[in-house]
């Protein structure tokens, strides 16, 4: 179609709804963090089944968000992300009503392949329905509205939780859900991609082959009670669906990720800054969320508005950093941000019982929010600067996807690490040592990005790579 104006009445409708939709897939990204300990009290589960809450979300949107995006194309942009905000809704309702950890876990995943259909979703409806004049205006208000759904995750699941219950974190999908249901279906006209292939063209087998070889991997990690043998079995058949994945890739005349087309070099160095950079970020907002409330004694609500300054300092600055890209390019940023965000979480290290917030909690997330603040931008802008524009969406679907599997794979180790056990409790030292490694990790992304990009990334054309 791609005639909608951005002040139109079927404008307004489509920002509404992508932004309601996309934003519960981001909020439950957040908001579910500091409702773990509860959940894990509530329902007598231990520490591995809080790590299964994270992942079994984490794993399915990982694995699939570059396959949803297609299956709007085929089968109806519109349709599509209908059934994702339905899917969502339906799996949050179970979630809130879980009896017990495992129906947890699974509806969780469930929750994790609607959100890998609703957020390619919400863009490609953006991108098809806007004129070229106002699809930028419109991306942008998406971007920025979603984002916040992100950020006042930690801050509402917290009031829910010691308000009412942890159950509610997942209920404050369902009203949300159901106006954006109401109103795609009121106003928001249907549109299909240029695919002619059908369900032929979808890269399934991969999508399918990468979830299992994660999952796989990610099994012994957490279950790490597993015999020799099990565990053993599981690595193995990790390793052998990684390479059937490859295979599938190489030889698929529509893979889902393009392997010739994204190994030039600055796509590869920053989307390995993103994974390690990410992976510290999500294993450690885990770990810190668990810790303030099992080892310092606070609230839910205390533990997310611990967060807030994280949250005030990306909407304030990270726009701002963003500009100074074009101007000194994104080498120095990336080689400073990483090491700034790890420092700050080797300042968190000191969080153990009896510190203060004001000496042992606040420094260190405000040194590891100015660090992110150097990141969040120009990561984002150096891996789709270094694909050609037309592949524009592929690169960011493929920086997504690694950002969040490598946050699946630092919830299950760096718990491992810490010497958590069947209780929900962490060993104080080990929380100590996990949040020295997290921060190394953090800083070997300003090691990668220092030696590994271009001087000027960021005012360079896009990698050239023969295919």
């Amino acid at each position: 179609m791609g005639d909608v104006t951005y002040g139109s009445r079927t404008g307004r409708a489509v920002i509404a709804a992508t932004v309601l939709g996309s934003g519960v897939a981001f909020l439950d990204g957040t908001v579910v963090n500091v409702a773990l300990p509860h959940m894990a009290r509530s329902l007598g589960a231990g520490f591995s089944t809080m790590q299964w809450v994270l992942d079994s979300y984490l794993l399915m949107l990982g694995a699939f968000v570059l396959v949803g995006g297609a299956v709007g194309d085929v089968l109806g942009r519109r349709k599509v992300f209908l059934c994702g905000l339905v899917g969502f809704g339906i799996a949050s309702a179970v979630c809130g009503a879980a009896p017990n950890g495992t129906l947890l876990v699974g509806a969780r995943a469930v929750q994790g392949l609607a959100g890998a259909l609703l957020v390619p979703g919400s863009l490609a409806l953006i991108a098809a329905i806007f004129s070229p004049a106002d699809r930028d205006r419109a991306i942008g208000t998406w971007s920025g509205l979603a984002g916040l759904a992100s950020a006042v995750g930690p801050f509402v699941g917290g009031w829910l939780v010691d308000a009412v219950s942890w159950r509610w974190v997942f209920y404050l999908n369902l009203p949300l859900i159901a106006i954006a249901v109401l109103v795609t279906l009121a106003a928001v006209p249907e549109s299909h991609g240029s695919n002619t292939g059908g369900w032929r063209s979808l890269d399934l087998p991969g999508a399918v082959l990468a979830a299992v070889a994660l999952g796989l991997l990610v099994v012994p990690l957490i279950e790490t009670h597993l015999a020799t043998a099990v565990r053993t079995a599981s690595f193995v058949g990790s390793a052998g669906a990684a390479l059937a994945f490859v295979r599938v890739e190489l030889t698929r005349r529509d893979p889902m990720v393009p392997l010739a087309l994204v190994r030039g070099r600055v796509f590869v160095i920053a989307n390995a800054v993103t994974f390690v950079v990410y992976g510290a970020l999500g294993g450690a907002l885990f770990l810190v969320a668990v810790q303030l409330q099992t080892g310092l004694g606070y609230s839910a609500l205390e533990a997310g508005a611990s967060m807030v300054p994280l949250t005030i300092a990306l909407l304030l600055f990270s726009s701002r950093v963003g500009a100074l890209v074009p101007r000194i390019g994104a080498r120095p940023l990336l080689s400073a941000g990483p090491v700034l965000a790890g420092a700050g979480l080797l300042l968190l290290a000191r969080a153990t019982p009896g510190a203060s917030y004001q000496s042992a909690v606040l420094p260190g997330i405000l040194v590891f929010a100015a660090g992110m603040c150097l990141v969040v931008a120009p990561i984002t802008s150096t891996a789709l600067g270094a694909l050609e524009a037309t592949h524009a969406g592929l690169a960011s679907g493929i920086n997504n996807a690694v950002a969040r599997i490598a946050s699946l794979l630092a919830v299950a180790v760096l718990p491992a690490v810490a010497g958590a056990d069947a209780g929900a409790r962490l060993p104080q030292h080990g929380y100590q040592v996990t949040m020295v490694a997290a921060g190394v990790l953090a800083a070997l992304g300003g090691a990668i990005a220092f030696v590994g990009l271009p001087q000027r990334v960021g005012q360079h054309a896009p990698d050239t790579v023969v295919g």
